[in-house]
This record gives structure tokens, C-alpha cells and sequence, in this order.
């Protein structure tokens, strides 16, 4: 063994026995005096003795405390008002609705007026004239919004994929807009601006179908028993009754976004619309047919009803029609048949796209587009990017072919 590690060894020998023979060591200091043992200047701790007004001070605190819950409160509902509402000031003595954030309880709005951030009150000294776009945006409580006398502008994105909108009112004063049933159109009826996306609900409240329809508008599984199928005649008259829309006969323009979205099966446009607006009939899954009508006396009738006083009706877009807008018919996949007059004269880009499809190895929707021009006439007509659907062929995308010189069907 070394010489280092004996002595290493020895050291630590004579460490544990002087260890085990040391005296323990204990202050008796008495309880009460402990704290004089502590840093100067700090209070002697009350043992076994109450405190003075504690009582007093357990009062203060629950006061402190209910102070603080209703400042919090108070400042809580603030921040609602300050984000459910934006407005903006258009400097001429009204105002711009720019957002409205549903806190999420809210399914019935009237906006008129600018809404007090500090109150919570109208303030009527300022009234709203001007709904921004994107104003409604993905509200998922909403089921009915009316407008003031005072808004004169909708923008067509102001109520965007707000999915459960049955309704939208315009107040009867109102000398710029107007509704039928809901249904939301320039005052003069020109133009219509915004079919309300869950409007069928509406319909099938007042015309007695919600019992016997889910809120997707299907029969119920009951209903029919085990039957995978529709009832073709229960669905051909729940189309008839709920899912047709007439255009009425004065309008000019179908507005941008007017019927995206929608649940209209039959679509019947009066011949005299000559624009068809961006987007106007976007991503309508369930829409079958397009049809224009002519007609010797006022149509304002937006049911079926009113096919019984048209003239003439025929399966096409109308005749006079000179504008399509882009993604104007979008993903529309129900429509099988395309027809598009010689008065046109702009197809903007994605007019049509993706409303053509692949199910057991054949080309379903709008297989074609077929027009009267022929092919050099229609060289005129000024078409945006990918304005044709197109389908997979092969290893590329082939569009679908156009039939030039054709006759409506």
C-alpha cells in the first residue's frame, strides 16, 4: 500500500471518531423570543395571540376582492362591445359597418346604427349607410340579419359563407334596397345581391317540410324506412316548392356571390339579364338547371308558382346576356347542360371550372359548351385563363370541347 493512501485512509479514521464523540449542542431559546433572534426590524410573529380588527381586515379583503371581480367583469363585457362591433367614418354623417364578431349568443341583428363601444346603446345620431365586405364572415349563429333605412350599400362580400342565414330584411323606408322574403335586391329590382344561404330552412318552415326534412334539406331516414333512395315524387315536389327561385322579370344584373352557395335546384332567369356578376351562382352543388324565361306582364312571383304567367321558357342562359363573370358557375356539377347565347361577349377566367367530373369511368356535368356562334364568331368573344372545365385525359388536363353552331336544346 502507498504511502499516500495510508495516510488518506488514516485521516478519514480519525474524522468519524471525532465525529461520535462530539457534544450536540441545542439553543433554548423560549418561544415567545424567538423572533428577537431574526433581522431587526421585523415584527414579532403573534403566537397564540389574535391579530387586532381582524375581522376589519377580512371585511377589506372581501370587499378588495368583489371590486376586482366587477372591475374584471366590467371591463370583459367592454371588450365584447369594443370587438363585436368596427365601424368607420365616411365623413358625410354615416357610417361603415367594417366587422361584426359574434361573441357567439347572437342569432337576430339589426344593424341601423352605430352602437355605442362605452354603453352598449345605438347612438341614432349615427347612422350606418355602407356594409364592408367581409362584414359577416364564417358566422356559424346567425340566422336572420336586417338592415336600416340608411344602408344604401351592400357589398356582394359582405355575408360570406355565413352558412346559417335564413333571411336578411331590409326596413321598408329603405329608398336604396329592398327584400323579397328575404331575399335581398336593389330598390328598383334591377339587380339581385344576396340569396341568403340557408334561405331553404326559411321555406321549408313556412311550407310545413321541417319535420319531415334534416337540416341538410334530405328526406329523414325514418321517413322512408331502410330505402337508400329519395321518394322521387316526394323530392321532385320538395324541389318544386323549396328549391326553385324566379328571378324577377326587371332585373338586369345577377350580383357578384348573389346565389354562391345556395340550395336552389332550378334557376329561372328573366331574358333582359345582360350581366352575370363574379362568382354570382359560386359552388352550387345541388343547382340542375338554368332556365331564361320571356314574359307580357311583371313577374315579381319568386316562387314556382310564376312559371304558370311566363311566356316562353328554355333551357339556356338568356338571351341578351353579354357578361359572364370569373367562377361565375364554379364547381356548379349538377348542370349537364351548357348553352351559351350570341349576345355574350365576356367569359371571365374560371367561369366554369370544376363543374365537370369522373364516376364509373364517364365524364359527368358540364360535358360541353354549346353556343350559335361559330368557331371564328366566337374567336370575338374575349375569355379569361381556364375559362372551360376541364378533365383529367391521359397524363394532362384536356378541356372540354366547345360545340360551335349549334342549336338550343
Amino acid at each position: 500500500m502507498s504511502k499516500k493512501k495510508k495516510n488518506d485512509d488514516f485521516l478519514a479514521q480519525e474524522a468519524k471518531e471525532e465525529k461520535e464523540t462530539a457534544p450536540e449542542y441545542t439553543l433554548d431559546i423560549p418561544d415567545d423570543e424567538i423572533w428577537t433572534y431574526q433581522i431587526e426590524g421585523l415584527q414579532a410573529p403573534h403566537i397564540n395571540q389574535p391579530f387586532k380588527n381582524a375581522m376589519r381586515n377580512k371585511i377589506i379583503v372581501v370587499i378588495v376582492l368583489l371590486i376586482a371581480i366587477g372591475c374584471s367583469i366590467f371591463l370583459s363585457v367592454r371588450a365584447v362591445h369594443s370587438d363585436t362591433y368596427k365601424y368607420k367614418d365616411l365623413g358625410d354623417g354615416t357610417y361603415e359597418l367594417v366587422k361584426f364578431s359574434n361573441p357567439g349568443d347572437i342569432k337576430d341583428i339589426t344593424i341601423d346604427y352605430v352602437v355605442d363601444l362605452e354603453t352598449g346603446e345605438k347612438d341614432t345620431t349615427k347612422p350606418i349607410s355602407v356594409i364592408n365586405e367581409y362584414a359577416f364572415n364564417c358566422d356559424e349563429t346567425l340566422n336572420s340579419i336586417s338592415f336600416g333605412k340608411d344602408v344604401k350599400e351592400i357589398n356582394g362580400k359582405s355575408i360570406y359563407s355565413c352558412w346559417w342565414v335564413q333571411n336578411v330584411w331590409i326596413d321598408d323606408e329603405n329608398p336604396y334596397l329592398c327584400d323579397i322574403d328575404g331575399v335581398v335586391y336593389d330598390k328598383d329590382l334591377t339587380k339581385v345581391i344576396f340569396y341568403p344561404n340557408d334561405h331553404d330552412k326559411y321555406l321549408r318552415a313556412q311550407l310545413g317540410y321541417d319535420n319531415l326534412l334534416d337540416d341538410e334539406g334530405k328526406p329523414m331516414e325514418e321517413l322512408w324506412g331502410t330505402t337508400e333512395r329519395y321518394d322521387e315524387d316526394f323530392l321532385k315536389e320538395y324541389n318544386k316548392q323549396i328549391r326553385t327561385y324566379v328571378v324577377p322579370s326587371t332585373v338586369k344584373t345577377v350580383g357578384q356571390l348573389a346565389f354562391a352557395y345556395s340550395n336552389i335546384t332550378d334557376l329561372y332567369l328573366p331574358e333582359g339579364v345582360t350581366r352575370m356578376e363574379s362568382m354570382a351562382v359560386f359552388k352550387n352543388t345541388v343547382l340542375l338547371n338554368v332556365f331564361s324565361y320571356t314574359t307580357e306582364k311583371p313577374i315579381n312571383d319568386v316562387t314556382y308558382k310564376a312559371i304558370n304567367s311566363m311566356k316562353t321558357v328554355y333551357n339556356s342562359l338568356p338571351e341578351g346576356l353579354e357578361y359572364i363573370g370569373s367562377d361565375c358557375f364554379y364547381y356548379c356539377r349538377g348542370l349537364d347542360y351548357m348553352y351559351i347565347p350570341s349576345s355574350v361577349s365576356y367569359i371571365g377566367h374560371h367561369a366554369f371550372w370544376d363543374a365537370i367530373y369522373e364516376e364509373d369511368d364517364e365524364l359527368k356535368g358540364i360535358t360541353a359548351i354549346n353556343t350559335p356562334l361559330s368557331e371564328e364568331e366566337f374567336s370575338n368573344v374575349e375569355t379569361g385563363d381556364q375559362w372551360r372545365p376541364q378533365y383529367d385525359y391521359m397524363l394532362f388536363k384536356k378541356s372540354v370541347d366547345v360545340n360551335y353552331s349549334t342549336e338550343r336544346k
